[in-house]
């Protein structure tokens, strides 16, 4: 079954009154301490009674939460004071506030929040100057890929000249061992005909038959032939 909803209003009845602030107070408190607990936030609550008796709750001491309180106020009022308008020289600085302010509502604005408030040719101007916004954007867009397609080409023939002048250096290098095996061959066929001629000599220049046949004659003791 739903709970019945309790009309917000001063409670006639001075028992169910009292009932009814027990009650509350003690769930207050509560839950300021599981907020306290669960946010680690620094939570106090003062409560007077109807009888001026004094509740209170602080998640760690009331005496500093009170006094950071005031050192907070004191910090708020201190810079009110000092952006407030002092004589002729900061005549211009309340405008300045508010030139600030329009800028940051048109800000907003511009960003799809905080519609309240414009009327219909308030919102054609809006669309205009998002229009007009979005034009440049494109266009500051398509100049930069432009850029960069043309450093990537620029980039392209400087690797295909690089690419040319490597060929040029290695069929330069091909031709030169070409050469250099080519005088190898003739030098070593000098070198193997050298080698064959004096082989030649060699056998040209050996004992003859006679010879031979001499020394057989000696090894096996035959007389020489005449």
């Amino acid at each position: 079954m739903a709970r019945k909803k309790i009309k917000i209003k001063k409670i006639d009845n001075i028992t169910a009154r009292q009932v009814t602030f027990s009650k509350r107070r003690r769930g207050i408190f509560k839950k300021a301490q599981e907020l306290s607990v669960l946010c680690d936030a620094e939570v106090g609550i003062i409560v007077f009674s109807a009888t001026e008796k004094l509740y209170e709750y602080a998640s760690s001491s009331m005496k500093s939460i009170i006094t950071r309180h005031n050192q907070h106020i004191q910090g708020i009022r201190g810079m009110d004071r000092f952006l407030e308008p002092q004589g002729e020289d900061n005549s211009n600085l309340a405008e300045l506030h508010k030139e600030v302010a329009n800028r940051t509502e048109q800000l907003r604005r511009m960003t799809g929040e905080d519609f309240e408030g414009l009327e219909f040719d308030d919102l054609l101007e809006l669309e205009k100057t998002l229009q007009s916004g979005l034009k440049r954007v494109i266009e500051l867009k398509e100049k930069r890929i432009m850029d960069e397609i043309t450093a990537v080409q620029k980039k392209g023939i400087q690797l295909e000249e690089e690419n040319k002048l490597l060929k040029q250096k290695m069929a330069m290098l091909c031709k030169g061992k070409s050469h250099f095996l080519l005088d190898s061959n003739i030098t070593m066929q000098e070198v193997a005909s050298s080698d064959s001629m004096n082989n030649v000599c060699s056998c040209n220049s050996g004992p003859s038959l006679d010879d031979d046949s001499s020394v057989t004659s000696l090894k096996l003791g035959l007389p020489f032939p005449n």
